[in-house]
């Protein structure tokens, strides 16, 4: 079978190579990723996309999945939370209450869907009235010519 010489070199050369431990670690990219462990692998974070990712000894090396997230729900809780913080301060405020400490009042305006309507005074209405008053003179007239040209040509 085997010489000891041969055996020996079998044994030297698999010392050589690096062993795999359990508690390898995924390639970190030259730091661009953080990792941090966890029951399964690891969690990994993108520090320059922000993307998240669970990864975990496959059989052929690490594998990182991308970790669900719901970026839209976020954003939506993030303002429905920051409006209803607006309305506490105001209810807080009109109650003649003052704020706790660190917090500050909203500033007026502040609101993205807040829209502000500015209703016609008299002179807008006056001019909108003549505005159609001589569109309307322009419409007559332009029939009363048809009318004429259609006459003169029976």
């Amino acid at each position: 079978m085997f010489s000891k010489a041969a055996a020996l070199a079998v044994v030297a050369v698999c010392l050589s190579n690096p062993v795999f431990a359990d508690d390898a670690t995924p390639d970190t990219n030259g730091g661009r990723f953080t990792l941090n462990k966890v029951t399964d692998g690891f969690v990994r974070l993108d520090t320059q996309t922000g993307e998240v990712a669970l990864c975990s000894q496959r059989t052929v090396g690490w594998a990182c999945q991308a970790a669900p997230e719901d970026r839209a729900a976020f954003e939506s809780e993030i303002a429905r939370l920051h409006s209803e913080n607006a309305a506490l301060k105001q209810i807080l405020l009109s109650h003649g209450l003052s704020l706790p400490s660190g917090a500050t009042p909203e500033p007026s305006g502040s609101h993205d869907t807040d829209i502000t309507i500015r209703l016609p005074d008299n002179a807008d209405i006056d001019r909108a009235v003549a505005y159609v008053g001589r569109l309307w003179n322009r419409f007559v007239d332009a029939v009363n010519r048809a009318q004429k040209q259609m006459l003169n040509k029976s």
